[in-house]
């Protein structure tokens, strides 16, 4: 696999998962709404895989190395990552109670990220389990923060 595709799928799904896990943790603790956590999957599916697309594309043309191609391969598989990690998701909560929902969300989600971050250890000959912690921890203050905020923000409708 070539570097711009790497790059563009690597990036997409790190924040297709974290950013969605903290989306329907926080929005599910504000609301305790299956429509408005919906809501929230497809927005993020659609905006954030943009604004992270276009995110890519500027930092590649920024660093003035690219070839037009490779910039649009790491654009497009970013887009495409992104975009189809966040709306897998929206699997179990169409098929499961909400709460049960969040769970395998949670599970599949943080599951999916040590995976890659396994690969990601192993194609650079490093151990797995400091590169696996390291990038659970960092999801799990996501989701902690936003489960955190989703309690707080819902006081306010009381």
């Amino acid at each position: 696999m070539n570097h711009s595709l790497k790059i563009g799928i690597a990036f997409g799904l790190t924040s297709g998962i974290i950013t969605t896990l903290g989306l329907i943790v926080g929005l599910h603790a504000g609301t305790h709404s299956r429509m408005v956590v919906i809501g929230g999957i497809i927005t993020i599916a659609i905006a954030d895989a943009f604004s992270d697309a276009l995110g890519i594309h500027v930092s590649e043309e920024s660093e003035n190395i690219h070839t037009h191609k490779e910039i649009w391969t790491s654009t497009l598989s970013t887009f495409a990552a992104k975009f189809l990690c966040a709306i897998s998701f929206l699997i179990p909560l169409l098929i499961l109670p909400l709460s049960a929902a969040i769970w395998a969300s949670l599970i599949g989600g943080l599951s999916t990220l040590a995976l890659l971050s396994h690969l990601i250890a192993k194609s650079q000959g490093n151990r797995s389990l400091p590169v696996i912690a390291e990038h659970i921890t960092i999801a799990c203050v996501v989701i902690t923060l936003t489960h955190l905020l989703g309690n707080w923000i819902s006081t306010w409708t009381s």
